[in-house]
């Protein structure tokens, strides 16, 4: 295991646990919670092809009532509202997840669905926040969760959830304060699983978090601490990474990195046009989180540069060479990592750019670029950049 270990406790997160395997702090986190029914919401790759839930499994003993695999990726309502069925059945009083960012978005919006009542995918529809507010009457979770992420997504850090209504194809906030997990286990060992296009990719994803965070317009300076650092770690992790699989300290570096890309975002800094752009690109266009990231990044600098360069220059000396600009550095950085570099790349042509457009606009990231956009016409020059 790498020599860093630790446990942080704060706020409405109880705990932050690395370098400590994964069964054995989740059976200890189970223990101190009382926990009598545990359901375990998995991977499903994760739970057939190999050790990793068994051992949580049975390091639960007769705590552990039931798993659940059956998340696909960008957390369709229908698998949330299978997953609170069986949590309902079960009497479950603690949910542990085991996965990426599906995965853990899908318990966040359980814990909803348990607390409210909610027994099929349109009724997910009262639980949406209105003008930005939590919706009247909406009832806190009961039911708290302990994440285990095997990806670099960082959701775990976060008190909202990405869900798909399959009806629209469109990607939706759900939120609360109390659906951030209760505690995360950042095990390394557990990520050399994780495909590699999925770790890396996820890993541009928080580095996307980092970069998008610092240069808001509505950055401060505990925001900048977690994302200038986080993202040091990131770059110097992923790599190492890319040149060693089994280099378990550069994994754990990464996973640091990543909780450390969501200090701006949990604090109220709104992303940019690469995360909005995303959410579309995500939700109607089936591509994976972490290529939105890989292909829209570098572009958004690039068409923000007249807006920010001060800002964008903190980025640059972060990854190590403040003299160059942002966006070549991370269209170089993510070029060496193997990633999707266009949107042709993931067969996105310039058809499907005006639909893009309408539906980035609509999101919450999109209207508070670091350089205003105005309208659907802005986010086609981006497009172009990235096409």
């Amino acid at each position: 295991m790498p020599a860093q270990s630790g446990r942080i406790v704060f706020g409405r997160m109880e705990e932050v646990i690395f370098g400590i395997p994964a069964a054995e702090a989740v059976a200890d986190l189970a223990r101190r919670a009382g926990a009598q029914s545990v359901l375990l919401m998995a991977s499903g790759t994760l739970n057939r092809e190999t050790q990793e839930v068994t051992r949580v499994r049975e390091a639960l003993g007769n705590a552990c009532a039931g798993v659940f695999d059956r998340v696909p990726a960008h957390t369709p309502r229908g698998a949330v509202i299978a997953a609170t069925e069986m949590a309902r059945q079960a009497k479950a009083d603690l949910i542990v997840t085991i996965g990426g960012g599906s995965v853990t978005d899908a318990a966040k919006a359980v814990q909803l669905c348990l607390s409210n009542d909610i027994a099929d995918p349109a009724a997910m529809d009262a639980l949406r926040p209105v003008a930005g507010a939590l919706p009247e009457g909406l009832k806190p979770p009961l039911v708290r969760q302990v994440s285990v992420p095997t990806t670099l997504s960082a959701g775990e850090f976060s008190a909202f959830s990405g869900v798909t209504d399959e009806r629209t194809k469109v990607k939706e906030l759900f939120r609360h304060p109390l659906v951030i997990p209760q505690a995360v286990v950042l095990d390394p060992a557990v990520t050399v699983h994780t495909p590699e296009w999925l770790f890396l990719s996820t890993g541009i994803r928080a580095v996307d978090h980092c970069v998008e965070g610092v240069c808001s317009n509505e950055s401060h300076a505990y925001g900048d601490a977690g994302a200038l650092r986080g993202l040091a770690l990131l770059v110097s992790g992923l790599r190492r990474v890319k040149a060693d699989p089994s280099d378990l300290a550069a994994r754990l570096d990464c996973q640091l990195g990543a909780w450390l890309s969501m200090g701006a975002l949990a604090t109220g800094v709104p992303m940019g046009a690469s995360h909005g752009i995303g959410y579309i690109l995500g939700a109607a266009f089936d591509v994976p989180h972490g290529h939105t990231s890989c292909i829209m990044l570098p572009a958004v600098m690039r068409w923000n540069l007249a807006a920010n360069a001060d800002r964008q220059a903190l980025v640059s000396a972060a990854m190590g060479d403040a003299g160059r600009a942002a966006g070549d550095l991370l269209d170089e950085f993510i070029a060496g990592l193997g990633m999707p570099r266009s949107l042709s790349a993931v067969g996105i042509g310039r058809d499907a750019f005006p639909r893009i457009a309408e539906g980035a606009m609509a999101t919450p990231w999109v209207p508070r670029n670091p350089r205003k956009i105005s309208g659907p016409a802005e986010v086609m020059e981006i497009l172009e950049l990235a096409a």
